[in-house]
């Protein structure tokens, strides 16, 4: 038996997933831009996923285009946004907690002329919405913000975010990295004073390689891939059929039931939070978000806990699996103000609709034992 509490990384496809996309590989595989009946069939699916999608967001069909997951739909805003209205202005504003596909697109920017104002967050790990006001200016044309932060689950003010960036600059694009969010709170862009939109599939038990951006009608955005002018010119080649159906299912299973879906992922969470306290010498950094705890262990190595928990099958996380593969000290650790002897030890624990509380019990009851011993074996 093992036990996976880190669908923060990625979650296992929902089996309507699996057999939806089978059947467009199967049946329904046409090139969608074909005018015979396969390619109408195809495009029909696409049409489909598009439809149900918006319908989460209380948005429009036109306004949804599809991506090749989170990395390229957060690339494709700000890079897309800063090339197509750098005439009016240079300056960007993000924070020091964002995820890697958007703080390296702004480093990228950064090099490029553009200037980057970084908001600082507070001990946990929120925005400073003061700074935000402040940094507002008459040239900032992209605000790029994410909703959950993916280390300790922050759940951000981005309503009043928003409130605050068009009152101070109606023309300023705000862009909300939703990667960690869609299919666990409720989005609606237009509510917020959203105007640019990012998720992947493989976060809501979809599809890995396939995601979305939400672009606000009359937004002003430049294709970053182009070609045959695919998705009426914003996104170039041929769609990724199974993928966005699976997406699409994935969408409206988790939003759907929302509220109760995230209720549920949320009892787990609350659940392992109470009980984590029964292990000594450890530092609760865990947000509001209902799937992500982050839970520093002083005087134990992260990644040495990590493998020790994985020998017992129960897998979780040292931070973003897409830094995985370059080891160093975490921005958002670091950010939120954790102390030193905290950061090394930090782990995520990251859960969904598939998780039970008595998989928390086996895994607590594995930390207890394993933490003693590995704080020795540290020690010597």
């Amino acid at each position: 038996m093992s036990i996976y509490f880190d669908n923060a990384a990625t979650t296992k496809v929902f089996p309507e997933v699996l057999e939806g996309m089978k059947e467009a590989m199967e049946i329904e595989y046409g090139n969608p831009s074909a005018k015979y009946t396969l390619g109408i069939d195809a495009e029909n699916k696409v049409k489909e996923a598009q439809e149900n999608i918006a319908k989460s967001l209380k948005a429009k069909a036109k306004e949804i285009i599809f991506t090749s997951g989170g990395t390229e739909s957060n690339n494709f805003a700000i890079i897309g946004t800063a090339m197509a209205n750098k005439r009016r202005g240079m300056h960007i504003i993000t924070s020091r907690i964002e995820h890697a596909s958007v703080y390296e697109p702004m480093f990228y920017l950064e090099d490029e002329g553009f200037e980057i104002t970084f908001l600082d967050v507070d001990e946990h790990g929120i925005f400073d919405l003061e700074q935000l006001k402040n940094s507002i200016r008459k040239d900032t044309i992209l605000v790029s913000c994410m909703m959950v932060n993916n280390e300790i689950g922050a759940l951000e003010p981005i309503k009043e975010m928003g409130q605050i960036i068009k009152a101070a600059n109606k023309d300023t694009i705000f862009h909300v990295d939703a990667i960690q969010a869609y299919g666990k709170v409720s989005i609606t862009p237009k509510n917020m004073n959203i105007d640019l939109l990012s998720m992947s599939g493989h976060k809501i038990h979809g599809p890995k390689g396939v995601g979305f951006l939400y672009i606000k009608e009359k937004t002003r955005i430049k294709p970053l891939i182009l070609g045959g002018g695919q998705q009426k010119g914003m996104r170039s080649g041929t769609e990724n059929v199974p993928g966005i159906v699976g997406l699409g299912i994935a969408c409206k299973k988790m939003t759907d039931k929302l509220q109760e879906h995230a209720a549920k992922i949320g009892e787990v969470k609350k659940y392992f939070c109470s009980r984590i306290t029964e292990v000594e010498d450890i530092k609760d950094n865990s947000g509001a978000a209902p799937h992500v705890a982050s839970i520093s262990f002083k005087g134990i190595r992260s990644e040495v806990l990590l493998h020790a928990l994985e020998d017992k099958g129960i897998f979780v996380s040292s931070g973003s699996a897409c830094s995985s593969n370059k080891p160093q000290i975490s921005g958002t650790l670091k950010a939120i103000g954790l102390p030193d002897e905290y950061r090394d030890g930090t782990l995520r624990f990251s859960f969904s609709l598939e998780n039970t509380k008595e998989e928390v019990d086996i895994c607590i009851d594995a930390i207890k034992e394993l933490a003693p011993m590995l704080r020795r074996f540290t020690r010597r």
